[in-house]
């Protein structure tokens, strides 16, 4: 005959065996940042989202990626080799389409959005002793222009094809990174870089800091002639870097944050919510945050919503 304690280790292991597989489960949930280089703004806001989601989803670990931004960062959320990803709102769109010139050989319909955060702005950055004032004075020169089917170098080809330049037109073309395009710039090896950034990115700081600089004019005009809706007409306003003395006309993009369907709707709802109740760990981590404003939040997104964002933005009235 069986033992009343004989009959009972059967209930109790399978309790426990229950009770490790719920803990592994959520040990395992794991949340990957895709962001951008780590000399722009994508990669410290991801780094404080990463923070601030790791805080408000018990159980969650986070990690944060260092990327070549918008454009590898989709296809790895396609690939579901992320949770969450910067990108910019030209590149969302091509990825939607699936424009194969911008880097997406089949259109990315796996790609769901979470929210609209700040603008880039197209930030065209010359060596005061290079003679450069103006866009057409960039022909014959050395210019970076980004990592290569970066978001930024994606914008350099529409805006300076709008302003009538190629990549024929200059002396030199890099495809750095921008930390990396600032110390050849520092070192007279390049004479101009075009990074797509927040106001106030750490690379063209450190260059300002480092050398007498110009900050070239992106005219309405040329704007228009981009037929590309992301753009729109901006400022970089006086003193954002040093020796800038004045405002200077450029062109902006919207940033989006955005995940993939095969993420949870709970998990999505986590890190919509720890987006905006996060929002002073993302001020402190870069001025660019400082735009982030849940009024905008669904903003001209190209792609659908994702339920789990969806939810949170019924849950706090945006959405009806």
């Amino acid at each position: 005959m069986m033992s009343s304690r004989t009959r009972t280790f059967p209930i109790v292991a399978s309790l426990l065996a229950v009770v490790a597989s719920s803990s592994a489960l959520a040990a395992d949930t794991f949340i990957n940042v895709l962001t951008g280089g780590t000399s722009g703004v994508y990669y410290p806001l991801g780094v404080a989202l990463g923070n601030a989601i790791g805080k408000g989803i018990p159980g969650v670990k986070t990690s944060v990626q260092a990327t070549k931004a918008s454009v590898e960062n989709l296809n790895l959320l396609q690939a579901g080799r992320g949770e969450i990803a910067f990108t910019l709102g030209d590149s969302l769109s091509d990825a939607w389409k699936g424009n194969e010139e911008a880097g997406f050989k089949t259109p990315l319909k796996k790609l769901r959005g979470i929210a609209a955060v700040y603008p880039n702005y197209i930030q065209i950055v010359a060596r005061a002793d290079s003679g450069i004032k103006t866009l057409a004075d960039l022909k014959g020169k050395k210019i970076s222009v980004g990592a290569p089917k970066s978001g930024t170098e994606l914008n350099a080809r529409v805006i300076l094809g709008a302003a009538g330049i190629t990549y024929k037109d200059f002396a030199k073309v890099e495809y750095l990174p921008f930390g990396e395009s600032v110390e050849l710039m520092k070192n007279r090896q390049l004479d101009v870089t075009l990074q797509s950034a927040g106001l106030g990115v750490s690379a063209l700081r450190d260059l300002a800091t480092s050398v007498d600089i110009v900050v070239v004019a992106i005219p309405a005009d040329v704007i228009r002639k981009t037929n590309e809706p992301a753009f729109l007409p901006a400022t970089i306003p006086a003193n954002t870097y040093r020796g800038q003395t004045t405002d200077v006309a450029t062109a902006a993009a919207q940033n989006y944050l955005v995940t993939h369907e095969g993420v949870p709707t709970e998990t999505v709802y986590g890190m919509t919510k720890a987006l905006w109740s996060g929002l002073e760990q993302l001020v402190a981590a870069h001025s660019a945050a400082k735009a982030i404003d849940p009024k905008h939040a669904l903003q001209g997104m190209p792609i659908p919503l994702h339920p789990g964002a969806e939810k949170y933005y019924k849950e706090v009235g945006l959405i009806k």
